[in-house]
């Protein structure tokens, strides 16, 4: 749809242009609300909005928006999440490459380059952005910077690809993918994942949805694994022993874009054995998640899963952003 090709090319406009340092108020609605990643969390109108970027462009002041992934398209109900809903939403994934300046968050200033990585989905309205959602991968940034709070991770940690297909920034609209929708496969996909019996992992007759190699993108925290055994060994085995009754509580975004489709939502459920290090708490945790597909034919060849990792720790009762002043030099020293 025209209309479709307007909204992206106009957004990819509107952030490049935030980044080169024009003011919020030339892309946002006066009333529009931005829904962030811990510590940050929502910001409601543009001043808000206005302050989390000179913030932003305090600590990183030369940054440059490198979007992996750019794509856009109807936004499909799902019945489980009642609400919001934008009808036409557009994602993107990528990551700032800046000098890292100033210290951001408690996180200290490298004085060298970083990779700030980046999922959004923006609902653009009139011309403006209405409504927002936004993860910044900050343990990554912590990563970079050399002050990481946690054990090592299981997968591999690094700055992620972009697709290897190299057609991943889609500002105008081309002819539908022949077949099935991107979309309809992830959907096949997901219900496969949920029918785990809590016994066997073959409960879940996902395999035949992913191509042999497939590499997956995951938050910092988990890494990049490839193929089903590494997905299984580094993310699938240690998540379901951590969460064994964890459900989708709903998507706010479903759309797809030829061969690429983006979900995003709460995976939430209740921490039985230690993850990431941080032991068991038998509290009930909601993650942030937004997954961000490539599909070759009809399988998915690569998936990137941002998560809002700072927020999930929080919940368990881990502060990691004390835990790396700590690191830095600046512990808690009175109760």
């Amino acid at each position: 749809m025209n209309g479709n090709t307007t909204s992206k090319a106009s957004l990819h406009a509107l952030l490049h242009g935030l980044a080169e340092g024009r003011e919020p108020a030339h892309a946002y609605h006066p009333d529009a609300r931005w829904q962030g990643m811990h510590p940050i969390g929502t910001l409601e109108g543009v001043g808000a909005i206005s302050r989390f970027w000179r913030a932003l462009r305090g600590a990183f002041p030369d940054m440059e928006r490198r979007d992996l992934i750019f794509v856009g398209g109807d936004n499909h109900d799902d019945p489980r999440k009642p609400g919001w809903r934008a009808p036409h939403l557009v994602a993107a994934l990528g990551h700032y490459q800046a000098t890292f300046a100033a210290d951001y968050l408690g996180i200290p200033a490298t004085g060298g380059v970083v990779h700030l990585r980046y999922a959004e989905a923006h609902w653009l309205d009139g011309g403006k952005i209405r409504h927002s959602r936004v993860m910044i991968d900050l343990l990554d940034l912590m990563r970079q910077a050399g002050v990481w709070p946690l054990p090592p991770s299981l997968g591999t940690e690094g700055t992620w690809p972009g697709p290897a297909s190299l057609d991943g920034v889609r500002l105008t609209d081309e002819p539908p993918r022949p077949g099935a929708s991107a979309l309809e496969t992830i959907f096949a996909m997901h219900r496969a994942l949920l029918s785990f019996d809590g016994k066997s992992l073959d409960s879940m007759p996902h395999g035949q949805y992913w191509t042999d190699n497939f590499m997956y993108y995951a938050a910092a925290g988990i890494g990049m694994t490839r193929g089903l055994q590494g997905f299984r060994a580094h993310h699938q085995i240690p998540f379901l022993k951590a969460f064994p009754d964890r459900i989708a509580e709903g998507h706010f975004i479903r759309i797809s874009d030829g061969d690429y489709a983006v979900t995003g939502g709460n995976v939430m459920g209740t921490h039985r054995d230690t993850y990431m290090g941080m032991p068991a708490t038998g509290r009930r945790i909601s993650v942030p998640v937004m997954d961000f597909y490539r599909l070759d034919g009809d399988r998915i060849a690569e998936n990137w899963l941002p998560m809002d990792v700072l927020g999930m720790a929080a919940q368990m009762g881990n502060d990691l952003l004390a835990r790396l002043r700590h690191l830095t030099g600046h512990p808690v020293t009175s109760l």
